[in-house]
């Protein structure tokens, strides 16, 4: 039986593997991304200060990124499903143990660890990993993007729907249904099981050479392009993390509603369903560089017009839904230039490494957000450093080739 006979049966299922991949990614990124909301409750609750509180959300930006590259390395050799189980199970109960952590450490255990670390093993290296391995390859773009678009459709439900929950019934009980909520994922990983090794091993083809889980990684840092792919990820992390975590106090710094706070949170998600769409779509037509090139220098501009524009509702949420075109869709192109580099079989520990430059770049815009606004009271600065940042990952892009390279990234023993 060759490769393509054994994954026949898998691929007659695209349509599931689309469901239970977007479908996982809704429920992880969508509780995530919706915490930003209580960042100004837990401060109140508390009284630790915004700076304290940042560094429990900037943690987990850093978590959800470091446990990417070894869920990814499980994935490859066991299997997605026992890594997606786990994941979510962790997401519900760290998301479920928030109300009662008083500390800044018992903040950092549930947000930054529990929360973070399940969403980070239900993330997107796996989840894409497993999108890319049970799809066939001319599906792989739009595939991805839909997956992407999955994290973007939860953080739209997800915000208002925990305001919603605020109002009626308090924090706390928005906080228990968001942890509740996750727990639909769960099916999802009986439907991704499966591992790059299972499916090498149903293939006759002629023995390759076999990389261990080190070499495979040293191989990788090796090629300029996935160096530079790092980098600009960092950038995106840094936007999205200072976006995601302080765009509801940039909304209360300007004198507008909370509610505004969570329709622009929900603005982002919405926008960013076509986002990720749209650029599935062009990933087969323009070359991928080019195409974060585009988002970036998209970003910069977007930040600069908001800037100097006056700060109403209706600024607010048109700029959320243009930074929400870009917000997510960087992953896709991303994602496919390290399969197109390295071929799919380390595709989940490989685009990890990527994802933990992006969590590093996280950790900073959640963290500086905070200190920023305590130093200077406003978040202006932050501001500024996204434009230039922005620019600079326009940049290095450009210089990335997109030759395909052999598929040599075979499963071998870590």
């Amino acid at each position: 039986m060759n490769i393509a006979t054994a994954a026949t049966p898998r691929r007659a299922g695209w349509l599931l593997v689309l469901l239970a991949a977007g479908g996982t990614f809704a429920l992880t990124m969508g509780a995530r991304q919706s915490m930003g909301l209580f960042l100004n409750t837990l401060n109140t609750s508390t009284g630790l200060g915004l700076a304290s509180i940042s560094l429990a959300f900037a943690f987990g930006q850093l978590w959800w990124g470091l446990t990417q590259p070894f869920a990814g390395i499980v994935a490859d050799r066991y299997g997605a499903g026992r890594v997606l189980l786990l994941g979510v199970l962790l997401v519900a109960i760290g998301t479920a143990l928030i109300p009662f952590m008083t500390t800044t450490a018992g903040l950092i255990f549930a947000i930054g660890v529990l929360a973070a670390g399940g969403a980070g093993m239900a993330g997107p290296s796996v989840l894409m990993s497993a999108t890319t391995r049970l799809v066939a390859p001319e599906r792989r773009g739009i595939a991805t993007g839909v997956v992407n678009a999955g994290g973007s459709f939860g953080q739209f439900v997800f915000a208002p729907v925990a305001q919603a929950i605020t109002a009626a019934a308090g924090w706390v009980a928005a906080l228990q249904s968001l942890a509740l909520f996750t727990l639909l994922a769960l099916p999802a990983a009986w439907v991704l099981r499966g591992s790059s090794k299972q499916l090498a091993a149903a293939s006759a083809a002629a023995p390759v050479a076999v990389q261990t889980t080190r070499e495979a990684i040293a191989a990788a840092w090796r090629h300029p392009g996935y160096r530079l792919l790092a980098a600009g990820f960092f950038v995106c992390g840094f936007h999205v993390a200072f976006i995601a975590t302080h765009l509801p106090g940039v909304v209360a710094s300007c004198g507008l509603p909370p509610e505004v706070g969570a329709w622009a949170l929900a603005m982002l998600g919405l926008f960013n369903i076509a986002g990720s769409f749209g650029i599935g779509w062009a990933m087969g037509r323009w070359r991928m560089k080019s195409l974060l090139s585009l988002i970036y220098a998209a970003r910069g501009l977007a930040v600069l017009l908001f800037l100097l524009a006056p700060k109403t509702q209706a600024v607010m949420l048109a700029f959320a839904a243009v930074m929400g075109l870009t917000f997510l869709s960087t992953v896709p192109p991303t994602a496919g230039l390290v399969v197109k580099f390295f071929g799919t079989s380390r595709m989940a520990t490989l685009f990890g490494i990527v994802m933990v430059s992006h969590q590093v770049g996280g950790f900073l815009g959640a963290y500086m957000g905070g200190k920023a606004f305590e130093w200077t009271g406003s978040y202006d600065w932050m501001w500024y450093a996204d434009i230039v940042l922005a620019v600079g990952a326009a940049l290095i892009h450009l210089p990335i080739g997109e030759t395909p390279l052999v598929d040599r990234l075979q499963p071998g023993t870590v």
